[in-house]
């Protein structure tokens, strides 16, 4: 008998391991009042550097009366009645690269716990925010993310979108 070996384990190896590791059962649905505590925190984790009011933002939004003139939601994932993600989605009346002559559904933002990450967590809240902008009457649906994001920017183009344009914002103060 000879010994068994084991199978080289290359960049590919533990892609397939992975995926054959049973995926958790996961809720997508709307965003409630009870969940501000926690979509505060995972708006923290996306935006750590952002200076808005997390948790005034969130709670607008939750509660149905949003700063936007235009629709806006947040919807949550869960796994085994905890809340691992989220995704705020709107309408815009453009985005770069769309068609102007119709609103376009935009992701604001899209976070999902790091150790739910490569779990279909976020593909579940992509699809239902592609639903809501479907049902909203969007036929295209915009995101954007930094330049130096070479995560979410796979994360993005792994779901279907494609670069549309990339850019570097400046301001200069006038006072």
């Amino acid at each position: 008998l000879q010994p068994l070996r084991e199978p080289p384990r290359g960049p590919d190896s533990l892609r397939d391991e992975i995926h054959r590791v049973p995926l958790p059962a996961v809720k997508i649905r709307p965003g409630i009042a009870a969940d501000l505590e926690t979509v505060t925190q995972l708006c923290a984790a996306l935006w750590p550097d952002e200076p808005i009011e997390h948790k005034a933002h969130v709670a607008s939004i939750l509660s149905g009366k949003p700063a936007s003139t235009m629709a806006l939601v947040i919807m949550v994932a869960e796994v085994d009645a905890d809340v691992v993600g989220f995704i705020e989605v709107g309408l815009r009346s453009h985005a770069d690269g769309c068609d102007e002559r119709h609103p376009v559904g935009f992701i604001e933002g899209w976070y999902v716990k790091p150790k739910h990450q490569r779990r279909a967590v976020g593909r579940a809240l992509m699809v239902a925010a592609e639903e809501w902008a479907r049902s909203q009457g969007a036929r295209e649906l915009a995101s954007d993310t930094w330049i130096d994001h070479d995560v979410s920017q796979r994360a993005h183009e792994a779901l279907g979108f494609e670069v549309v344009d990339r850019c570097v914002h400046f301001r200069k103060s006038l006072t």
